[in-house]
């Protein structure tokens, strides 16, 4: 079995843009390419998990989804870092259409040794769901998840939250 990290895509490792699909619109933010290459260096094999609704939606097919992945795949080779699987889910519980009304996940992990990395608390839930130890991002959405948990006094339902992706890199690598 690996141990795997998976990974939320936007707003953990590209910029968030609304209903990104096409190349030209892909930023990675800050030290991705660095956290990614530590974590492969530790023995980590890395997942992307995204939700893809624009699919279902219409707004884009799945060779946008796919293309797009192969292209921030280049971007990471060329920084000497890499992603070794992309699953996305191009499914909308609402507003599917044709046959993106339902979905099927697979993935066989080492779950105690791996972990669920988002910006979203959908993210972190996932994560826990299928047994992860979850690490919320302060990238995309994460930083006012956390503001508002602190203000509110609500406690966290990740195991950790880190400011970005390297932190929560160097975290993975000392437990």
């Amino acid at each position: 079995m690996d141990r795997v990290v998976f990974l939320d895509r936007d707003g953990t490792l590209n910029e968030e843009v609304h209903y990104l699909h096409r190349t030209s619109d892909l930023k990675l933010l800050p030290g991705v390419p660095e956290a990614l290459r530590m974590l492969k260096e530790a023995g980590y094999r890395l997942v992307v998990v995204t939700n893809q609704a624009g699919v279902a939606r219409g707004y884009y097919g799945e060779e946008d989804v796919k293309s797009l992945h192969i292209y921030m795949n280049h971007i990471l080779e060329c920084r000497g870092a890499s992603i070794d699987a992309f699953y996305y889910c191009p499914h909308h519980p609402e507003h599917g259409i044709g046959p993106y009304k339902e979905a099927a996940q697979r993935f066989e992990v080492d779950k105690p040794h791996s972990f669920m990395i988002g910006d979203k608390l959908l993210d972190v839930e996932a994560g826990n769901n299928y047994g992860l130890t979850t690490i919320l991002v302060g990238t995309g959405y994460g930083s006012g998840i956390r503001s508002q948990e602190e203000k509110e006094g609500i406690p966290p339902v990740y195991d950790f939250y880190a400011e970005d992706l390297v932190k929560a890199a160097q975290w993975i690598i000392e437990k």
